[in-house]
């Protein structure tokens, strides 16, 4: 805490001769200290009479500030319930003179003057409450209730809202409280008995801390901030407040939370009451709606109070006026509301604090927050000087020029500039929060109905018409939203290379939304977000109904770094251990991973749609999207499953990834193909409250996998999962034991199991059986195959795939003569015949080269062929489940698929993928007869 003897600046005394009588109350003092005690008194008659009545503590506490504050409290905490009333109002002097030398001279900041009067406000409820409730045990009216309750207030808690609750109290203060009590600490007969008991403990509290006697007050406290104050009593049972808050709750109710906190009483029922709301206070998805609400509440205020027109400096209300100090909170507390849903960091109750968190985390300029912090903090310094004149709790300007000549005095300044200075920040504060709460393109104008009548003439009128009758323009502020972001819709589809293609894909995107509020507010917000609709309904109409049904996606574009570089595997899986660690069960867990994933999904799709990242890239980024779940989840899946049938027994299991989740390249629909495998270590069972055989143990934990992965829930799925590539397939059990798989592995499995495993690896599971499992697959494919019988057992599997699955549709792309699954299986017969399983594609062709079974042009062919594929096969899976066909996908999705392939026209591509698939047919049939020959 700064000492106050460090005065920076100092009041002049307004009234020369009520200043020279407070300074000849203390001829020990003298200079700066001297002046500080006589400008106050004359600038304020009410801290002049405190100065009078605390004229023999006040030296002392001058000496040591600190040190008086702790002494107050110490006395207070000691003082008799009965004379609890009369004590607090004399510590309310002390702390109120104290404090208003301490700013008045600049020797403490806004943080430390409001924070201590809200210390003061803290133990002020608390020893009220007290004293409002020994009378009531000692009287027996609250059952089961006796002394040794009275720190936990039999169970009540005083919320402190508003400045109070963010430790922001201004110079004359009220303070909002909600009172609560919890019912979980009666029984339901006692109930009845102590409703009455803690109604009256609040009410005497109240009367305790309010009634202005000859001793004057402690606080103006006001309870109204609690569940419907019209008919709740001033006491509200915690249960009942949730049921409010769950049904009626409003966006104002949600504001005020964001300040609340446990003051006094049973402080941990509070805190568990707070972590209950949290659901109600932030949202899960972005809450761009509630933007609208805290417009319609500012103009709400500007009606009753009048405040219209420009700003002028005479009585202007410093607070609630236009670029008060509420325009401020309110832009804080509603970019929080928004945003702090996703964010935990976001949800500080302290007003400058959080605009910087905000800054930081990209929802706020940095230039704004800086000039926001700097102006709350003057209009704060300014309120405060206004209060202290007459401890009225006033925010009003001077009317008078005498009375602003007081005000400039009190501070120390020259009236014409300040005026000129206050006047600059009131509009600075305007214009910057008045852009965030009523943006210009939310006027629907004249002129904006004549483009938008422009623009509907292009379109199919039947189409524009149904749109009234969609759900989600069923409400009428939907309706009023929707009708202001027409016009830049239609001009967004407009500039689609096919606009009625693109008005049809927006138009099925627009009839599956279940609601529009949120979506249309949050579009309003953020206008890019209506061409990114566009573009994606223009070329993806797949993803366009994807998104109707998981709109919240569009968070992720607004929520962050959405379009900067991929952040690699362990920056995703701390991202998402972050995301689980904020969920309290497993099912929640389960569902956050599955919106985590979606987001990070759709960004990876919206990337490649922009031509951000190739198709390679977004292979490689599917995949280590899916090792980051698998990696963090199988730890949640155990932790889960090990409360009813404890550790896992043993070493524990790995998890691999095979096909093309092992290799690292998956699609935008890509199944994973997993193994898992355990090691018991010789113990027979678990050892939790209903233990299992090991075998068993690990069976159902892996199935309890495959469900965490693949069951449909409130956020959908996260994938398939397909578990055939362990050995025996569907025959064996669903987890192999390490013993098991390398009995297998080294006397049962066919080739081509060798050779899927040239494409596998481990994601997840203990190190040391980890290493092992590596280490023996690794020395396993390093011996070195006779070319010959690899390529005879891939002959025979070419031939039984090819009998019993043919190409479906001329593009596909997997199966069939030439396509990737066939250069697959050359590429793994690669890496097998020459002992180094590593790499990918182009390394297995290699490795056939180089061991002499396959030329140069060949592989070059091959490798060049299965790029080609790949690229197309990368923008079908995109664009839709279905095989890609050029001629009805639409315009947008020829474009993109042109663009990845590198061809000019859709004739020339199918040109370019006949001929490159007939070819490596030829190659791979020349490649295998040529050995059968040998």
């Amino acid at each position: 805490m700064a000492d106050i003897f460090q005065i920076v600046r100092l009041p002049r005394p307004h009234d020369p001769d009520l200043g020279a009588d407070a300074r000849a109350r203390f001829p020990d003092l003298d200079g700066d200290l001297a002046s500080l005690i006589e400008g106050t008194a004359g600038c304020s008659p009410y801290l002049a009479g405190l100065i009078a009545k605390e004229a023999d503590w006040l030296p002392q506490a001058l000496s040591a500030p600190a040190a008086a504050l702790a002494g107050e409290t110490d006395r207070l905490q000691s003082v008799a319930p009965d004379q609890i009333a009369a004590a607090l109002r004399q510590g309310k002097r002390r702390i109120a003179l104290l404090i208003a030398l301490a700013d008045l001279s600049g020797g403490w900041p806004l943080e430390t003057v409001t924070a201590t009067l809200t210390d003061f406000a803290d133990l002020a409820v608390g020893l009220a409450l007290r004293g409002a409730l020994e009378p009531e045990i000692r009287r027996g009216k609250l059952p089961g209730q006796d002394m040794d309750d009275l720190p936990e207030a039999a169970g009540m808690v005083a919320l402190a809202m508003g400045k109070m609750g963010a430790h922001e109290l201004n110079y004359s203060s009220d303070i909002d409280l909600i009172m609560l009590y919890d019912e979980a600490r009666y029984g339901d007969d006692s109930l009845l008995q102590a409703r009455p008991a803690l109604i009256r403990a609040t009410r005497r509290m109240v009367a305790t801390l309010t009634e202005n006697t000859r001793d004057g007050y402690v606080f103006r406290t006001d309870l109204r901030l609690r569940p419907d104050p019209g008919v709740t009593p001033v006491c509200v049972g915690i249960e009942a407040a949730e049921r409010y808050y769950e049904s009626v709750g409003r966006t104002w109710e949600r504001a005020a939370y964001i300040k609340a906190r446990p003051a006094a009483g049973d402080l941990a029922a509070g805190n568990r009451f707070l972590a209950d709301l949290t659901p109600f206070v932030w949202r899960r998805h972005l809450d761009f709606a509630a933007i609208q609400d805290a417009h319609e509440l500012r103009l709400a205020i500007r009606e009753t109070k009048g405040y219209h027109g420009p700003i002028t400096l005479p009585g202007h209300d410093m607070k609630l006026g236009r670029g008060g100090i509420r325009e401020i909170e309110f832009f804080t507390q509603f970019h929080q509301i928004v945003a702090g849903g996703r964010d935990p960091t976001l949800r500080m109750r302290n007003t400058v604090p959080a605009l910087a968190r905000l800054a930081e985390q990209g929802w706020v300029p940095a230039e704004t927050a800086r000039i926001l912090s700097e102006h709350y903090r003057a209009h704060r310094e300014v309120e405060h000087r206004l209060q202290m004149i007459q401890d009225a709790q006033t925010h009003d300007l001077p009317k008078s020029d005498a009375d602003f000549a007081r005000l400039a005095d009190f501070m120390g300044r020259d009236v014409s500039e300040l005026r000129a200075e206050i006047l600059d920040r009131l509009k600075e504060v305007h214009d910057l929060t008045e852009a965030f709460f009523a943006p210009e393109n939310k006027q629907y104008d004249a002129a904006a109905g004549s483009r938008d009548k422009a623009q509907a003439e292009a379109f199919d009128p039947a189409i524009l018409d149904r749109w009234r009758s969609y759900p989600a323009l069923s409400s009428r502020r939907a309706q009023e939203i929707f009708s202001r972001l027409r016009p830049q819709i239609l001009k967004s589809l407009a500039r689609a290379a096919h606009p009625d293609e693109a008005l049809i894909a927006f138009d099925g995107f627009l009839s599956r939304l279940p609601a529009g509020v949120q979506l249309f507010a949050l579009f309003e917000a953020n206008p890019l977000l209506i061409d990114l609709v566009g573009d994606i309904s223009a070329t993806v109409p797949d993803l366009a109904i994807y998104l109707s049904r998981n709109a919240s996606v569009f968070d992720a574009v607004i929520a962050g770094h959405f379009f900067e570089d991929w952040p690699g595997l362990e920056a995703l899986c701390k991202s998402l251990e972050d995301s689980l660690q904020r969920e309290e069960d497993y099912e929640a867990r389960l569902d956050s991973a599955r919106r985590w994933m979606k987001d990070w999904h759709f960004r990876i799709g919206v990337h490649h749609l922009r031509g951000l990242i190739a198709p390679a890239e977004a292979g490689h980024q599917y995949a280590e999207l899916a090792n980051a779940v698998i990696q963090c989840l199988w730890p949640v899946v155990q932790q889960e499953f090990a409360t009813r049938h404890g550790p896992p027994p043993g070493r524990g299991a790995v998890v691999l990834g095979m096909g093309s989740l092992g290799a690292g390249r998956l699609n935008a629909r890509s199944d994973l193909d997993l193994i898992v495998i355990y090691d018991a270590a010789g113990e027979e069972s678990s050892s939790g409250r209903r233990p299992l055989a090991s075998r068993t143990y690990y069976a159902r934990l892996t199935q309890a996998l495959v469900t965490a992965l693949s069951a449909p829930m409130a956020e959908g799925r996260l994938y398939e999962v397909d578990m055939r590539l362990r050995p025996s397939g569907n025959q064996g059990p669903v987890a192999t034991s390490w013993q098991a798989y390398r009995d297998y592995q080294e006397s049962q499995a066919w080739i081509w199991e060798h050779l899927a495993l040239t494409r596998a690896g481990v994601i997840v599971g203990p190190q040391a059986l980890a290493r092992d499992v590596t280490r023996f697959r690794d020395g396993l494919l390093s011996r070195r195959c006779a070319a010959g019988a690899v390529l005879k057992d891939v002959a025979e599997m070419r031939s039984r795939i090819a009998a019993a699955r043919s190409p479906q549709a001329e593009w596909e792309v997997k199966i069939g003569p030439g396509r990737n699954q066939e250069i697959e299986l050359l590429a793994q017969a690669g890496g097998l015949i020459a002992g180094d399983p590593s790499g990918w594609i182009g390394a297995g062709l290699r490795l056939a080269q180089e061991s002499g079974w396959m030329t140069r042009d060949e592989a070059e062919l091959l490798h060049s062929t299965y790029q080609l594929l790949w690229n197309i096969g990368q923008v079908g899976k995109l664009l839709s489940d279905r095989p890609i066909d050029p001629g009805k996908m639409g315009e947008g999705g020829r474009t993109l698929l042109l663009r990845d392939t590198g061809a000019e026209t859709v004739e020339e591509l199918r040109d370019a993928y006949r001929l490159a698939t007939r070819s490596a047919a030829e190659a791979i049939d020349e490649i295998l007869e040529r050995e059968a020959d040998k």
